[in-house]
């Protein structure tokens, strides 16, 4: 669904270029290369592959980056005008892998704010527990990992629909990193090496849904919770790896009608990108143009007492990455 609410300005992202998926007025979408001055290259085109998608093109990445590197430094190509285009999420994974509880002071938020009514802690007493939880995880190297569906995904700029059962949206801005290649039972110290790039992700949540209250005992229900059609915003672009320094010293920052909510940087992250990666890839084999959030920071709504509504709007940056704008809109109930 496209927005109705402006796009967010163009905001420049690390490095020569990224990578975005791209469509003109009434016409199919398209890989394309953009340069950080807002002009774009159909991929199509300038490779000579007519059926070429993103996705097919981080399936072959590793062979394709130098001449991605060459067309961005190549000021006579077919350069576009992002203004003339329609920008779409920057990929369809086959599989998205979401961590949980991989930020410390979201995590203790979230807990103090789901006591229960009779808890007798105080809340630095509940504070400090589970902050003891934490540093318990990160000692024995137990990352929390579940999978999402990838029709949850909608484009940078694309309205977000709240179903008319959710009765506590929520934002959770992320970092995402998209895989380049098959990865399976790979190390920590060569997970990076199976990162095509970075982007970033808006993993709604529905709060009320997320714990089974007719069979405790179950835990969470993420289907429920994260999976409704375009509750993971995505993009606007994927930034090439080698176009940023350290993942884990980015700051990520989610605006809600203009009021700063979250704000906090990647080092706050119990696990990092490669122990993630690794972690999944010990279970799991990831492919090409495949997601792993890695959890959001905090600053969510149930930490402000504000959860989302029709009509509000979501910016959402992390540094070198540039930015996105959706607008929410309430489902008519049926």
């Amino acid at each position: 669904m496209k927005s109705a609410a402006a796009p967010a300005p163009f905001a420049p992202f690390s490095g020569p270029f990224a990578i975005g998926t791209l469509s003109a007025s009434g016409g199919a979408a398209f890989p394309g290369l953009v340069a950080p001055d807002g002009r774009a290259l159909d991929l199509r085109a300038a490779l000579g592959e007519p059926a070429l998608t993103t996705l097919t093109l981080l399936e072959r990445w590793d062979k394709t980056l130098p001449r991605l590197h060459a067309l961005a430094a190549d000021p006579a190509g077919a350069w576009l005008s992002l203004d003339d285009l329609r920008v779409q999420a920057p990929v369809e994974p086959r599989q998205i892998f979401q961590s949980g509880a991989n930020y410390r002071q979201h995590v203790i938020d979230l807990a103090v704010a789901h006591r229960a009514p009779d808890d007798p802690r105080t809340v630095e007493e509940a504070r400090a527990e589970v902050a003891a939880v934490m540093d318990k995880r990160a000692a024995e190297d137990l990352p929390y990992v579940f999978i999402g569906l990838p029709t949850t995904i909608s484009g940078p700029y694309d309205d977000v629909v709240l179903p008319a059962w959710a009765q506590k949206p929520d934002w959770e801005l992320e970092l995402a990193a998209v895989i380049s290649r098959p990865a399976y039972r790979v190390t920590v110290e060569e997970a990076l090496e199976y990162v095509a790039g970075y982007t970033i992700a808006n993993d709604l949540t529905d709060r009320a849904t997320v714990f089974r209250r007719d069979m405790p005992p179950i835990g969470t229900d993420w289907l429920r919770s994260k999976n409704a059609p375009g509750f993971t915003p995505l993009g606007p672009w994927i930034v090439p790896a080698g176009s940023i320094a350290d993942p884990s010293d980015l700051q990520v920052t989610l605006k809600l009608n203009g009021e700063t909510m979250q704000d906090e940087s990647t080092n706050d992250m119990i696990f990092g990108v490669a122990r993630l990666i690794s972690y999944i890839s010990q279970t799991a084999r990831l492919l090409p143009g495949d997601l792993v959030l890695t959890g959001s920071p905090a600053g969510n709504g149930i930490h402000w007492g504000r959860l989302l509504r029709d009509g509000d709007v979501m910016d959402g940056s992390v540094t070198g990455l540039g930015a996105q704008r959706t607008r929410c809109v309430a489902e008519e109930a049926r």
